[in-house]
């Protein structure tokens, strides 16, 4: 039976709601009748959503200030939305981690793609990070913590309300501690044999990036006696994944020097500090100056923040990806590996192809095209949303 007391919000006449019915989790305002009593109701609101003949369709989440205004949260309309409906999908969730990692750092909660729309959730030991990017889980967030509680076994649950996406859906920025103790130093990570330090109160994001973790393992399998150059490399993914599997050396380059200072320790962690260098500078300075001084490497790897966050940066953000390409392409020693890497939203696998090869060519580098990665599998993509499978790794023999 459907929740009867859920206020209901139909889609347009002329608007096809198959695409919604067919597993699409977003209906956007311009597809939805705004009527007076549609627009009052308050961000986070649980609705029924109809079609224009009035047959229902699913309950979403409700934000009329935001250009997705329904996110589908629950197809059976005869399950409420409520805190037992959240422990459910967290232990959903945690089941699929809980059967891929041997050690409590991962991606827990992956948004659509868990079924929790707008909603990120990462694992560090007795440590949960959410980012509540949806107006429902800012409604629903003790509902969330007590779950990550209940039945992960957290002992401290950190709220990152901060970034891009909050402001889309007209959320303030908020960083705080929900329950428990915030840690007072960077928390240790151990991924492919590396250690990562995770700075969780005041890195990006949520401190590190779980999602490059298959990629850094191909890139490992590479590395043995290798010199390899890190480009962006935040708190040394990629390097210190290298060192860790036998490197010779790993130069790290990145703008920000707490990143740098990062992955230095991680190093010390590991017992190579004496084959890690971290040089802070500008990505696109730092490959013109290599280049020119005739360097080269065994392994480059450039794995950027988004060039093209959104459709309108498209355009810049691809010549960005062409020219990293370019430079970076020259500092390959022959016979071997450049990665290159996209976490735009807005540049599907094809493009990012084209960029990058527009770019090796330019820097007139035969390549052999060796492997193809994605974000892991505790970031699952929703079939239906082209925008959860936003990563992409490129590996070249050149």
């Amino acid at each position: 039976m459907t929740q009867s007391s859920l206020p209901v919000v139909r889609m347009k006449p002329k608007t096809d709601p198959r695409r919604v019915r067919f597993g699409a989790p977003w209906v956007y305002s311009n597809e939805m009748v705004m009527d007076r009593r549609t627009k009052a109701l308050a961000p986070g609101s649980i609705a029924v959503l109809e079609d224009a003949d009035r047959r229902e369709i699913a309950q979403v989440t409700v934000n009329s200030g935001s250009k997705i205004m329904c996110r589908v949260m629950e197809r059976d309309l005869t399950v409420p939305v409520d805190a037992e409906w959240v422990q459910a999908k967290i232990a959903s969730a945690f089941a699929h981690r809980d059967r891929l990692y041997d050690q409590p750092f991962y991606r827990l909660v992956h948004a659509e793609g868990d079924g929790m729309p707008g909603v990120i959730i990462d694992r560090f030991g007795d440590i949960a990070v959410v980012q509540p990017n949806a107006a429902w889980a800012e409604v629903m967030f003790d509902a969330l913590a007590d779950a990550l509680v209940q039945i992960v076994g957290v002992t401290t649950v950190i709220k990152n309300g901060t970034g891009r996406a909050r402001s889309l859906e007209g959320l303030d920025e908020v960083m705080e501690v929900a329950l428990g103790t915030a840690p007072t130093a960077a928390v240790p990570v151990q991924m492919n044999g590396a250690t990562y330090m995770a700075d969780i109160m005041g890195g990006q994001k949520t401190g590190l990036f779980y999602d490059q973790r298959p990629n850094h393992a191909f890139v490992a399998g590479l590395a043995q006696d290798a010199d390899v150059l890190d480009v962006f490399s935040h708190v040394g993914g990629f390097g210190l994944a290298a060192l860790a599997a036998g490197a010779k050396s790993t130069l790290c380059v990145d703008g920000s020097q707490p990143a740098l200072d990062l992955a230095a320790q991680g190093a010390a962690e590991m017992g190579v500090a004496d084959r890690f260098t971290g040089t802070k500078g500008d990505a696109f300075a730092a490959l013109t100056r290599f280049g020119q001084e005739g360097r080269q490497f065994d392994i480059v790897i450039c794995d950027p923040p988004a060039f093209a966050p959104s459709r309108a940066a498209l355009e810049a953000g691809m010549r960005a990806y062409e020219k990293v390409a370019r430079l970076a392409a020259p500092l390959v020693k022959p016979g071997g590996y450049l990665g290159l890497c996209s976490c735009s939203h807005a540049v599907d696998q094809s493009k990012f192809f084209t960029a990058s090869t527009r770019g090796i060519g330019r820097a007139e580098r035969p390549a052999q095209l060796i492997y193809t990665g994605t974000a892991g599998p505790d970031h699952p993509l929703l079939p239906q949303l082209a925008e959860s499978g936003y990563l992409k790794a490129l590996f070249f023999r050149l």
